[in-house]
């Protein structure tokens, strides 16, 4: 099942979120690189949208 744009916003959203909660440091980074990851998956999903070209 694919992720729509707004799952991977709210998920990139909710990492976000707990990264402020005070976490500990190994945790935090890789909430902020899901984060980062879902991020760039809603730009490849609005890429997709437009019909423009992957980067490579």
């Amino acid at each position: 099942m694919s992720r729509t744009f707004n799952d991977l916003k709210d998920q990139a959203d909710r990492a976000e979120r707990l990264v402020r909660t005070g976490l500990d440091p190994l945790t935090a980074e890789r909430l902020r690189e899901f984060a980062e990851e879902c991020r760039r998956q809603m730009a490849a999903t609005e890429r997709d949208e437009r019909g423009a070209p992957h980067a490579a």
